[in-house]
């Protein structure tokens, strides 16, 4: 009989909530609770989900082997952290935590353990990640889109944390190099933290990435273009399609001196079903994690780095009177 894993779920927000139901889908796991303290919310969505309401998280550690937290940003440490220190296994959401040195205690807890620490970019467990990955080895330039209309949820920290994280941890996972420079420009509009921003990431390999992210826009559009030797790739991770030219795969492109296109959409891959299926292999089976807490920390350094030259050039353009200080 194959071994199953007892999952509990620490929130009951939007992302809480779609855990709890994605567990049900998955084989070797099991919802035995979740705990949110915001009682009536937690009540709603166990409810729905069918599991059992805790009263707090310790009682939700005592009944599972591993948790997902899946609380607001500033929690994401403390959670992950007592998670760890119980002896269970974690999938923490983006981003891994507020700060480096407590990235590198989720790292050490971890390892020193011997527990999963796995964090939760959704976009590393797409099938266009993959499709990305196996045709694209060495891109010169990628130029990353993902806006979206405003919500309030989200709003807890900025646009770089909320939305651009996702390409800013799928682009290092392409270009494996560190990064070299950021230049970054940003606004907060609608909130208190920044909920626009466009970075130009510069790495030590020479490769440039542009990445813009918006939550006031009037659209959603997500979109990556990448630029190599191997040639020019197209992906909509909203409708799910890609396109590459290149001379490898695809319909020849007449009177272009032996150029192919080729055209992959998916319309059913389930990247959140693909996630927990990777975290229970990590958990029950010694499966490598795909996207662990030391990926996390580069994620999170690129974003904070992102911040830093928002900040930097804010304070230049307030030197030299474009804007007003403070």
């Amino acid at each position: 009989m194959d071994k199953i894993l007892r999952v509990g779920v620490i929130g009951a927000g939007h992302f809480g909530r779609y855990h709890t139901l994605k567990i049900k889908e998955v084989a070797r796991e099991t919802l035995v609770g979740l705990f949110d303290p915001d009682a009536k919310r937690a009540a709603d969505v166990a409810k729905e989900a069918g599991c059992a309401v805790m009263g707090s998280v310790e009682e939700l550690l005592a009944a599972c082997d591993a948790v997902i937290v899946a609380a607001p940003a500033e929690y994401h440490f403390e959670l992950a952290a007592e998670a760890l220190r119980a002896g269970k296994h974690v999938l923490v959401e983006k981003p891994v935590a507020a700060t480096l040195a407590q990235a590198d205690e989720l790292i050490t807890l971890a390892e020193q353990s011997g527990l999963v620490c796995q964090v939760g970019h959704l976009l590393r467990y797409s099938a266009e990640h993959e499709a990305i990955t196996k045709r694209i080895t060495r891109p010169l330039y990628i130029e990353a889109t993902r806006i979206a209309p405003f919500k309030p949820r989200g709003t807890d920290v900025s646009v770089i944390l909320d939305l651009m994280i996702h390409d800013l941890d799928l682009v290092l996972a392409i270009v494996d190099s560190p990064i070299a420079q950021v230049d970054a420009l940003g606004a907060a509009v609608s909130s208190e933290y920044e909920d626009i921003a466009n970075a130009r990431v510069r790495f030590e390999n020479g490769c440039v990435a542009t990445i813009t992210a918006s939550r006031i826009s009037l659209k959603t559009e997500r979109r990556m273009r990448l630029f190599s030797e191997e040639g020019y790739l197209s992906a909509d991770f909203g409708k799910r399609e890609l396109t590459m030219i290149g001379r490898e795969k695809g319909l020849p492109l007449p009177g272009t001196g032996g150029f192919r296109r080729e055209a992959i959409s998916w319309k059913d891959h389930d990247s959140l079903f693909a996630e927990h299926e990777a975290f229970v292999a990590s958990c029950l089976d010694n499966a490598p994690v795909k996207v662990d807490a030391r990926a996390g920390r580069r994620a999170l350094a690129a974003a904070l780095a992102v911040a830093d030259g928002i900040a930097d050039s804010r304070r230049r353009m307030e030197m030299s009177g474009l804007i007003h200080a403070g």
